[in-house]
């Protein structure tokens, strides 16, 4: 188990995870990527090739809830991996710093 999971256990991390599962079939998260906008970088996909991203990551505590999970592009979804909303803007800071 990594650092970032020290803080959840097994239980809730699965519940959580079919939470999520529940959330993506249903209209309101169909009806939410359906823009194609991706909420971190803003660029336009097709709806299907976004993904759910949660906030607040599940692994540090965040919920799998309307109001934590946000359509994002693969790469931005990757990229973010475990950080919160504040470590996640201290990095794009940074490497917009280094362009």
């Amino acid at each position: 188990m990594d650092i970032f999971h020290s803080n959840i256990d097994d239980e809730t991390l699965k519940r959580e995870k079919s939470k999520a599962r529940l959330l993506r079939n249903s209209q309101w998260w169909k009806r939410r990527k359906s823009s194609g906008l991706c909420h971190y970088c803003g660029a336009k996909f097709a709806p299907a090739e976004l993904t759910m991203d949660h906030i607040v990551p599940i692994s540090r505590g965040g919920k799998s809830s309307k109001g934590n999970t946000v359509p994002a592009c693969k790469t931005c979804n990757n990229q973010k991996k475990d950080l919160l909303p504040i470590e996640w803007e201290e990095r794009l800071e940074a490497l917009n710093k280094k362009d």
